[in-house]
Formats: C-alpha cells, sequence, structure tokens
C-alpha cells in the first residue's frame, strides 16, 4: 500500500504542491517560504463515496468537485482547485496511484483553477514553448522524445498547463522531467527497455526521465502542433485556420467532458480565442506505418524557420 511520509512540497505546472505522498517524479522545491497552492492528502472517502455516488458510478461531478473510483487502486477527490484527497485501497499499487494523481487529478485541479489543460506534449524551441496535440497514439511524446534527442528541451508530457502572463501573453508551465514512450518508440530510438520502468498494468509502455533534459522556468507559447495519421506515405504541415483552430483546442483540452459540467464552457471557448489570436497553429500529417519522427523534427523546424523569415 501507498505510504505516507512526511509532507514534502514539491514544484510542477507552475504550483507548490504539499503532499503527505513521495511524488518522486516531481521537483523538490526547497523555498518554504513561498505559500503553498495546492494540497495532496491521505483520508478515508469511502462514506463521502457512498453518499454522493450511485451504485454503477465511477466518477461524481459537481461545479466544484470532481470525485472518481478506480477499481482496487483507490477514491480520489479533487475539490476547489486546490485540493486532492487519495483514499487507497489496502494493497494498491503505489506507481498507479500516482498515475492518476499527476494525471486525471492534476488535469483537472488545472481545469477548477481555470488554468488551460491541454492534452499532449510541449517542447522548448529557441526560448519558446510549442505544445504537439494529437488523440491517442498519434505519437506526440514520440515526437517530443526525437526533439529531445536533438538536445531540445522538455517542459510537459501528458498535461500541459497554460496560463496568462500579466500582460496577456499564453505561457506553458513546466511539469516535471518525465515522459511515457511505447516499446515501439524506444525501439525506434535504439533505447533498451530493460533500463525503464513498465507503466502499471501497460506493460508495453515505459517511464522514460529526463532529468537533463527540461525546462524549469515557464515559456511564452508560440505554437501549436496537430498530429494526425494518413493513409498515405507523405507527411506535410499545413496551417490551421478559423474555427479549425478553436475546434482543435477543444478537442485536445484535457478530460474535455468535464468542462460542461465545472460550467467552464464560456471561459474556455474566450480563452481559447485569447490563445489562438497569440500563437500560430498547424496540422502535421503523417503517414501511419512507419518511425517518422526523426524527419517530423527536420518538418517543424524547417517550417518554423521559415515563419521566423516571413
Amino acid at each position: 500500500m501507498i505510504q505516507t511520509i512526511n509532507k514534502v512540497i514539491y514544484r510542477a505546472f507552475g504550483l507548490n504542491i504539499i503532499s503527505e505522498f513521495e511524488l518522486s517524479e516531481l521537483i523538490i522545491n526547497n523555498n518554504e517560504n513561498e505559500s503553498i497552492d495546492v494540497v495532496i492528502n491521505k483520508a478515508d472517502l469511502s462514506e463521502r463515496w457512498s453518499q454522493l455516488a450511485k451504485a454503477d458510478d465511477m466518477y461524481v461531478i459537481s461545479k466544484n468537485l470532481f470525485m472518481f473510483h478506480i477499481k482496487d487502486t483507490a477514491i480520489f477527490c479533487v475539490q476547489d482547485g486546490g485540493n486532492i484527497t487519495v483514499s487507497p485501497v489496502i494493497g494498491a499499487d503505489e506507481a498507479k496511484i500516482r498515475l492518476y494523481v499527476l494525471g486525471t487529478c492534476m488535469g483537472t485541479l488545472l481545469m477548477q483553477r481555470k488554468v488551460l489543460p491541454l492534452h499532449g506534449s510541449a517542447i522548448a524551441i529557441d526560448g519558446k514553448a510549442y505544445a504537439f496535440v494529437g488523440h491517442s497514439g498519434a505519437g506526440k511524446s514520440t515526437l517530443a522524445s526525437a526533439f529531445i534527442g536533438k538536445d531540445f528541451q522538455l517542459l510537459s508530457d501528458d498535461v500541459i498547463a497554460v496560463t496568462f502572463s500579466p500582460d496577456h501573453i499564453p505561457m506553458v508551465m513546466p511539469a516535471y522531467p518525465q515522459q511515457k514512450l511505447w516499446q515501439e518508440s524506444l525501439t525506434g530510438f535504439g533505447m533498451e527497455t530493460s533500463r525503464y520502468q513498465s507503466i502499471f498494468d501497460r506493460e508495453t509502455k515505459y517511464l522514460v526521465p529526463v532529468s537533463d533534459h527540461f525546462v524549469t522556468k515557464p515559456l511564452p507559447l508560440a505554437g501549436v502542433i496537430e498530429l494526425t495519421k494518413t493513409d498515405g506515405s507523405d507527411t506535410e504541415i499545413v496551417p490551421m485556420k478559423g474555427l479549425a483552430r478553436l475546434h482543435a483546442l477543444y478537442c485536445h483540452t484535457f478530460r474535455s467532458s468535464l468542462l460542461e459540467r465545472f460550467e467552464l464552457m464560456d471561459w474556455h471557448f474566450k480563452t481559447s480565442i485569447s490563445i489562438s489570436d497569440r500563437i500560430q497553429m498547424y496540422q502535421l500529417r503523417r503517414p501511419s506505418s512507419g518511425f517518422t519522427a526523426p524527419q517530423l523534427v527536420t518538418l517543424i523546424l524547417n517550417t518554423l524557420n521559415k515563419e521566423d523569415l516571413a
């Protein structure tokens, strides 16, 4: 069962997080004078769950609360954009609990705080952040890993926290120095799977630390690139225009189905307009088969260089 420790302060997604549980993926914040944004506690939620949930419910939602139950793992509660409570099942796997805390819980908490959580990977290029978004299996993390192999740096993998600076520039807040890569991607990069820990219940996906290639400061969001697969053999990158830009931001918002239940549709629409008006957006189409990540890096960099020259 997951073990509690003396509370440690971490820094991730632009937030100071104090947790009863060890979150080994995150960077420890040694500045004890900073205010705490998020508290992660352990508590028994079984009675509260039985009061709020119906027999077959997997989750409960209200404006400022999101509870969900993962069988044989835990009940999780995210509330008011500042509190995450975990009620572990006896014998639950610690790594699986952390996976949900850093994924679904943090993505939901960011939404409650009105910080846009995009689902994808973000890389730093020339002091700016570029987000790779797409549906599951599109190759977001693989493409980010290819950039890391070229000595670019990671800001986030899975959940990308986008907020605004005082002068209304969209900013990406660094998450933590770790990627999740499929075995196929590791093989394509010549990386031995034996060096990495597999994700619980997903033996062919692995946790890959990238501490040496991680950005620890916020960077302005300069572009969003949507990855799609095609049946052809060619790759191409095309600018996104008009409503397609807003549609892409909605589709690739982490847990976008929760927006309406949180009464955040109007906020999301206005936020998406503010972001899309200030950044470049592209759709990158690649073949469904074959390992194309290195070629895509070249295509993206050439496209961005042309934009800079223009």
